[in-house]
């Protein structure tokens, strides 16, 4: 077994750990990015938007940096195949769709008062009860959204 997925998604899981942890320790801010992101898109944004910003910033050049220092990032290389070594096409119910399920994530982050990373990251460890239940949901509903893709429409492996 190559343990090399594993030990990726292991160090990016503590360096998200610490990310959070500092953050609030440091600024006494929840890392939920639909919350972070939010609220720099509002007219009037609240408080000190210069960490929010920052915040948004190392996203976006993070990954940049990594390929820079030889990293891979798969098809933004521009070689069409990712870090498994599978091909990499358009994906599978085009741009449109990909649309449309952006839209219905942000509706979502809307509706249940913060993202994956605000309830599953931080909400979890405070150990809160409606983090909990939309950490549940979430996990819920992908495990019937790949359902019905895979085995109802058929549109996957």
């Amino acid at each position: 077994m190559d343990w090399t997925a594993s030990l990726q998604g292991l160090i990016g899981g503590v360096l998200i750990g610490l990310s959070a942890t500092w953050l609030m320790a440091t600024l006494g801010r929840i890392a939920g990015i639909s919350g972070i992101i939010g609220t720099l898109l509002t007219a009037r944004p609240q408080g000190d938007s210069t960490w929010r910003l920052a915040f948004v910033l190392g996203l976006i050049s993070g990954p940049v940096v990594l390929m820079l220092l030889g990293g891979s990032l798969g098809n933004v290389a521009g070689n069409g195949v990712d870090v498994t070594g599978e091909v990499i096409g358009e994906p599978a119910g085009g741009v449109a769709l990909m649309l449309v399920a952006g839209l219905l994530v942000g509706l979502g982050t809307g509706l249940g008062s913060g993202c994956t990373s605000g309830h599953g990251v931080c909400g979890l460890a405070r150990l809160s009860v409606r983090s909990m239940v939309a950490t549940l949901t979430f996990l819920v509903v992908a495990i019937v959204t790949v359902f019905v893709v895979r085995h109802m429409i058929g549109g996957g492996a």
